[in-house]
């Protein structure tokens, strides 16, 4: 019994000092993305992005990026702007920069892992956004695409539809930043900052918890031998093929993927397979599922595809790159054992925005905020009764 004890304060140690090195991190995000949201109309967006071309590639990818999400929150407004007018291609492209490119991503991976997975992620997800954008707007047939649009618009399938149906930007005249100074942009604000955390707190949660089971319970060798490590260039080369697989059954997504790449990069991953696993974040099971409900088995089996083939290649090219320009890691020492507290930039910075939390919290709350977190697992009217 003693022995089961010290292995659950192990892990739950680890996860714990996970948590608190990137709190702050994730506060932040939220935050900013919940200022770009309240002051830009969804269907301005959904309006931007009917196109196929290089300028509404970047602009739905610029969109992705400032609607930071969690993985589940981004299919589904992925889904609604797909409905609203968006190419599927837009619509693809957006959804992968939203969990993929966001500020608190790269950040938190810069804490845990180092600043050349944050750049890695950076390149890498540029590769990525534009091979989906040119098979899905130059491969898929308009048959195939017009029958995903109407399988999407028969009704609402999964638990962030709520939150992809909601806008709650702030109208009215004036600058934007007339419209974020006031009492509504605030109140708009807080709504927003709420529901990305409620939308990202269950993979945030498991995903530290998963992590830190992995790091006090499964031997180094494990992954060692998963992933080839004695053979560096086996390993460079099966390491992108196998990472995504793990990241598929993980059932972790968004920023939660963060600290299991951190474990699998002490344990021996290739540099470009650990960079697959994070790619992978919208490629698991449930996500797959939403996918089949959302679009239909066929677009489903060919975003499985896509995504898939993507992110290898995407992960070859960071791998490829960073090896020729010297960028590789030669440590592996990714921040995700437990260790103790002290008073450091973390500490302070957490406790700083926390308090920003706790007011911005308190706004929503005393402004309606419960209802709008129950409107994020399905009908926005059901929050009205």
């Amino acid at each position: 019994m003693t022995w089961v004890l010290q292995q659950l304060g192990d892990a739950l140690a680890s996860a714990g000092t996970m948590a608190w090195r990137i709190a702050w991190t994730l506060i932040l995000g939220f935050a900013l993305s919940a200022v770009v949201q309240a002051v830009v109309r969804r269907e301005k967006v959904s309006g931007a992005l009917g196109g196929t071309d290089v300028a509404t590639t970047a602009r739905a990818a610029g969109f992705g990026m400032a609607a930071s999400s969690c993985s589940y929150a981004a299919v589904a407004l992925a889904r609604s702007l797909f409905t609203k007018g968006a190419s599927l291609a837009s619509a693809m492209v957006f959804q992968i920069a939203s969990t993929n490119l966001v500020l608190e991503l790269g950040i938190v991976m810069w804490l845990l892992l180092g600043w050349e997975f944050t750049l890695a992620e950076v390149v890498g997800g540029v590769v990525i956004l534009g091979l989906v954008a040119v098979v899905f707007a130059r491969y898929v047939g308009a048959d195939a695409i017009d029958a995903a649009r109407a399988h999407a618009e028969q009704g609402l399938a999964g638990s962030m539809e709520g939150h992809a149906a909601m806008d709650m930007s702030v109208g009215g005249d004036g600058s934007w930043w007339q419209r974020l100074a006031s009492p509504a942009g605030f109140t708009s604000v807080s709504h927003i900052f709420v529901m990305e955390w409620g939308a990202v707190l269950r993979d945030i949660v498991v995903g530290l918890l998963v992590a830190g089971a992995l790091e006090a319970w499964v031997p180094t060798a494990f992954w060692s031998s998963l992933f080839l490590t004695s053979d560096p260039f086996l390993s460079a080369v099966v390491g992108p093929l196998i990472a995504p697989l793990v990241g598929i059954l993980s059932f972790v997504c968004s920023v939660g993927n963060v600290p299991l790449a951190g474990v699998l990069w002490n344990g021996g991953a290739s540099f470009g397979g650990v960079m697959a696993f994070v790619f992978a974040d919208l490629l698991i099971v449930p996500i797959l599922l939403i996918y089949r409900k959302y679009y239909g088995t066929a677009m489903m089996l060919r975003i499985l595809g896509v995504f898939y083939a993507t992110m290898v290649l995407g992960a070859y090219v960071v791998e490829a790159l960073f090896w020729a320009l010297s960028l590789t890691p030669e440590t592996r020492d990714a921040r995700v054992a437990a260790e103790g507290l002290s008073w450091n930039y973390t500490t302070y910075l957490d406790l700083l925005l926390g308090v920003v939390a706790v007011v911005i919290v308190a706004r929503s709350f005393t402004r309606g905020g419960v209802g709008m977190l129950r409107m994020m697992g399905g009908d926005p009217a059901t929050a009205l009764h």
